[in-house]
């Protein structure tokens, strides 16, 4: 029984309060300073309120960009960011998804060594091995390309442990009324398994899909043409203008564009999200 003290509730109230406007506090003032002009930041001072910019600035971005950076319009490096990040997360579910269902349902020798093999990738991030996959990227002529921003990043060992993990929760018994109404492999992993795996797939989509949109060093070092900028490292070019001083106006506005997709993802598919973090019985 959880006791009602009126103390305590006014403390947890507080403290969610405070851990809000920590959070919102920085989201707040670049939206303040995307609705201002570049002179509005001569003095060194940010403005808390809303300027009368704010058309202004965000059409300038969508259809013109900042020439002084060499960044093309927004639209086009957050349609970049966003098919990179749909193919890191999709590829990341179904490589983990399928990895996942032949450790758990097949026996083949070495099964757990193949497993741990892929675990301990986690040591590997591609970080730490940036240099080598940047030679086989650029020998196999992926760069500035598609799949060169998001192959590379498109396995992920973590999916797959959480996945396995999942499927270990599957009764035994499940598996065998399967095989005894003559369901092979494949369809009792597409009439059953993926099904039953519904909410944990929409928890890692949500994951992954903000971990696609938030690549930075990556696409940072294989891009040299503007028709394949991300958002992420294009407001990083925006920032290191060569031309003359950042117009830090603009880089907000890109900034508050750039959040909105991955805002979006986790709103719509909130309850999905919440249900496949929670959900432990099937």
């Amino acid at each position: 029984m959880i006791e009602n003290r009126p103390g305590l509730n006014l403390l947890a109230h507080l403290t969610l309060m405070l851990g809000v406007a920590i959070v919102a506090l920085p989201v707040w003032v670049a939206f303040v300073a995307s609705t201002h002009t570049a002179t509005d930041f001569m003095s060194g001072t940010i403005p808390i309120w809303p300027g009368p910019h704010l058309v202004e600035n965000y059409a300038r971005m969508l259809d013109a960009g900042v020439s002084t950076s060499g960044t093309p319009p927004v639209g086009t490096m957050m349609l970049n960011s966003l098919i990179m990040a749909l193919l890191i997360a999709c590829g990341k579910i179904a490589i983990s998804i399928t990895s996942a269902f032949a450790i758990v349902y097949f026996r083949f020798p070495l099964r757990n060594l193949a497993f741990w093999c892929i675990f301990i990738t986690l040591m590997l991030p591609v970080e730490v091995r940036i240099v080598p996959t940047f030679q086989v990227v650029a020998d196999l002529g992926l760069l500035n390309s598609y799949a060169g921003l998001s192959i590379p990043l498109i396995a992920s060992a973590t999916a797959t442990f959480l996945f396995r993990q999942v499927f270990l929760t599957i009764p035994d018994e499940l598996t065998e009324a399967a095989r005894i109404d003559g369901a092979g492999p494949m369809k009792f992993f597409r009439d059953i398994l993926l099904p039953l795996s519904r909410t944990n797939i929409a928890a890692l989509f949500v994951i992954l899909f903000i971990y696609g949109w938030n690549q930075y060093l990556w696409p940072l070092l294989i891009t040299t043409s503007s028709d394949y900028y991300t958002v992420v490292a294009g407001i990083k070019r925006m920032a290191d203008a060569v031309d003359g001083l950042p117009q830090w106006h603009l880089v907000m506005a890109t900034a508050m564009l750039a959040m909105l997709p991955p805002v979006a993802v986790v709103i719509g598919m909130q309850r999905l999200f919440v249900k496949g973090l929670v959900e432990t019985e099937k």
